[in-house]
């Protein structure tokens, strides 16, 4: 496979003139050889022009991270997958690291571990629980990656509005061949930033506890519209359940 495969990078956007950049300037960096594909889901900024001064394929999809990541591994040439969030950077031998994975014939697909680009403790804490091997907690800002033939054989990602990325972990680890690397990507804590630490991670569990019980993906999609009320019998209803 090392001297074979490309390596196809899918990035799904929207509105990411302000995260892109620097996305795509780790990428250039990389040894081994790949293909960019930036599937954007309607921008209003300058997200796909800058797409484009960097030489990257630029495709357009309907809104959803799920649908964009589809059409991207639609039109990508490459035999190996690495679904990358515009706000995640790879480490500096990303690319090199997937392909020896993969090397690897009991190896199929796989993820990074997490670090955030803030050094908050218990951010930190967030970060070191994804040394531990939950594929439930498999999120896609961990740079999931995967052969075409395994991507093709789960089918692809289910063409939900939320938790799209874990549905996917799940499929391929019962696939088998899925392995958790040792090495993390970092990616931007600006949703923490935004909403406070606690806040956004218990809006987090809050969301994942439903995904868990198998709420129907629309109504959790709905859910993480809505502003997260502490005092709303579902909302402890749900962080019970997971007790």
């Amino acid at each position: 496979m090392r001297e074979s495969a490309l390596i196809s990078v899918v990035i799904p956007t929207l509105n990411e003139e302000n995260t892109l950049g620097s996305t795509l300037q780790r990428l250039q960096h990389q040894e081994e050889p790949f293909e960019t594909l930036v599937v954007d889901g309607g921008s209003e900024d300058e997200t796909r022009a800058l797409a484009r001064s960097r030489g990257t394929t630029v495709l357009r999809a309907s809104q959803g991270r799920a649908t964009q990541m589809s059409r991207g591994a639609e039109e990508a040439t490459g035999s190996i997958f690495l679904f990358l969030h515009a706000d995640t950077l790879l480490p500096p031998n990303g690319l090199s690291i997937i392909r020896d994975a993969l090397d690897d014939p009991h190896t199929r697909s796989g993820a990074f571990r997490l670090q955030f680009d803030d050094p908050t403790p218990l951010l930190r804490f967030y970060a070191w629980c994804t040394r531990w091997p939950w594929i439930r907690l498999c999120f896609g800002d961990r740079g999931q990656f995967a052969e075409r033939s395994a991507f093709d054989a789960v089918g692809g990602f289910p063409e939900w509005p939320l938790f799209e990325d874990l549905e996917l972990a799940s499929r391929l680890h019962e696939h088998g061949g899925f392995r958790f690397l040792d090495t993390a990507v970092t990616t931007s804590a600006r949703r923490f930033r935004r909403h406070g630490i606690l806040r956004q991670q218990l809006r987090n569990l809050y969301l994942w506890s439903h995904y868990m019980w198998g709420t129907d993906p629309e109504r959790v999609a709905h859910l993480y519209l809505a502003p997260l009320k502490c005092n709303n019998f579902e909302t402890w209803l749900a962080f019970l359940r997971l007790l």
